[in-house]
């Protein structure tokens, strides 16, 4: 069998703004999926994970919006989108040798969909560029899983590079690489991964989506990165709360990315802080370990911490000087004892290259 991997990634900044038209700032990480993937005679996929002790065979003929509804789905759900877009893809024999962690907020779901369509794309000779992937990646994760992501993390997954962070416009798909030399500014990003599980598409995910559209058809707005705050303004209770979200976090994208151009990393710790706090109290999808996580981190002396992810659980991130790394994980790991939490896992992260071929 040939070999493709996809990364996770991390969103620095831009959180729960990409379906809203917004900009978002992640970058792909070490960790990535791979997939061993044959072609098959037939019209069946078969799907087998080493990692889950997981096996299931499917017609393609089956899969559609809710089926199959494991985590399956997120392969046929690629093959369903290529093949409903008129592209001529069989069957497969997929299986799943290692995976970004799971649950963790790092994207695991776009990481096994890019790495499937990558394959798909190679086996059946589609010729489709990476852009027309991802597409397809969003559609199967939309309409057939049925979680109403936005597409920030399979265009991460697909265009990461080494060294970069990747300014996207969720509007338009323009892409810009953005500098973001963690080491070189003796820094260290940590991901603090608090071990709650969340679930995209437990219904709370789609109703922060739908409160978005909501506000922007109040205000008579193809979508709310046309809002202003005086706009917001107007608008009552949650959906208010909502909006300040998207448009707030936008522009703490836009100041983000012009201190990476100017080589002010050291400088975006309390941008991090306020899209913390604005996802905690505005948009209300953080959690009890998230919040720990974030304030522990800056008591020890992060620069700044923020959620990562779409929220309820996952992980956080900490931007914190090298020679004080230790002592911050050290310090969380310390607050979430005290908590009685469960003991978070704490990992590096560094912008690394996306989804490919392996030899």
């Amino acid at each position: 069998m040939t070999r493709w991997a996809a990364p996770g990634r991390v969103n620095l900044i831009g959180e729960h703004v990409d379906y809203a038209d917004g900009l978002c700032l992640p970058f792909a990480i070490a960790e990535r999926t791979v997939v061993e993937v044959a072609p098959r005679a037939d019209a069946l996929l078969t799907v087998q994970s080493e990692v889950e002790d997981y096996g299931v065979e499917i017609p393609l003929a089956d899969v559609g919006p809710g089926t199959p509804s494991d985590w399956a789905g997120y392969v046929a759900g690629v093959l369903w989108a290529l093949r409903t877009d008129g592209h001529a893809v069989g069957g497969l024999d997929v299986r799943v040798t290692d995976t970004v962690p799971l649950g963790a907020g790092l994207s695991s779901s776009a990481a096994l969909e890019c790495a499937v369509a990558l394959a798909a794309n190679d086996i059946y000779a589609l010729g489709l560029d990476r852009a027309a992937l991802a597409k397809a990646c969003v559609r199967a994760e939309n309409d057939v899983v049925g979680a109403a992501t936005g597409g920030m993390d399979q265009t991460a997954s697909m265009f990461g590079e080494a060294g970069h962070a990747l300014l996207i416009d969720m509007r338009d798909g323009a892409r810009r690489l953005v500098p973001l030399a963690l080491a070189e500014e003796g820094l260290r990003l940590l991901v603090i991964d608090t071990r709650v599980r969340h679930h995209l598409a437990d219904g709370q995910y789609g109703q922060r989506r739908a409160a978005v559209e909501k506000a922007a058809d109040v205000l008579g707005l193809p979508s709310l990165r046309d809002a202003t705050p005086e706009q917001v303004a107007t608008l009552e209770g949650d959906l208010q709360k909502r909006a300040r979200h998207i448009v707030t976090e936008i522009a703490r994208v836009r100041e983000v990315v012009a201190a990476l151009d100017a080589g002010r990393l050291a400088e975006i710790g309390p941008l991090l802080d306020a899209s913390h706090r604005s996802l905690a109290h505005d948009y209300e999808v953080s959690c009890a370990e998230l919040d720990v996580a974030c304030a522990s981190a800056r008591a020890a002396g992060a620069l700044g911490a923020r959620m990562t992810g779409g929220g309820f659980g996952g992980s956080a991130i900490a931007l914190v000087p090298a020679d004080r790394a230790e002592h911050v994980a050290a310090a969380v790991r310390q607050a979430f004892a005290a908590k009685g939490f469960t003991a978070p896992e704490i990992r590096e992260a560094s912008p690394s290259a996306g989804a490919g071929r392996l030899p």
